[in-house]
């Protein structure tokens, strides 16, 4: 049974336990960028997705979980038939771009729309004429990216 000490005790080491914790959260700063932001450090894709094709690391560390990104191709590209382990969480924020998961119609993805990619379905996309596609996506898992291999006949 808890006794008012006791319940005193407990409030107490609620209120510090909280109090830590917002003092960690307090230490991480909040972020905005724009597809745009001079801030943003481009680099590369995997290698099969092929040259012309960025990335920037939004927030978080790319061998970690919660992991979000800006995804960037010009106009007229096609992004290879592949897989991520970790489902995707995407809005396009700039372009049109075609997706096509496995085994699903095409779906025309237009600037501002949200889009959810199932861990580890294969797909595809295809980044239409006009403006570049910058998608954001926000990764549950480490980042990767495999590409699906054609079969030999």
């Amino acid at each position: 049974m808890l006794t008012l000490s006791n319940k005193s005790k407990l409030a107490a080491l609620a209120l510090t336990l909280c109090g830590m914790l917002s003092a960690a959260s307090a230490a991480e700063p909040a972020l905005a960028y724009s597809h745009t932001d001079k801030k943003l450090q481009w680099g590369p894709c995997p290698a099969f997705i092929g040259k012309g094709c960025q990335i920037a690391v939004l927030h978080g560390d790319p061998a970690k979980p919660n992991l979000d990104i800006f995804f960037k191709v010009p106009e007229n590209f096609t992004i290879p038939h592949h897989w991520h382990t970790s489902a995707e969480r995407m809005t396009l924020v700039s372009g049109n771009m075609t997706v096509t998961y496995d085994d699903q119609k095409s779906e025309l993805i237009k600037t501002g729309m949200y889009a959810y990619g199932p861990a580890k379905r294969p797909h595809r996309a295809y980044c239409e004429k006009g403006d570049p596609c910058v998608l954001f996506i926000a990764f549950e898992e480490p980042i990767d990216a495999f590409e699906v291999m054609k079969a030999a006949h």
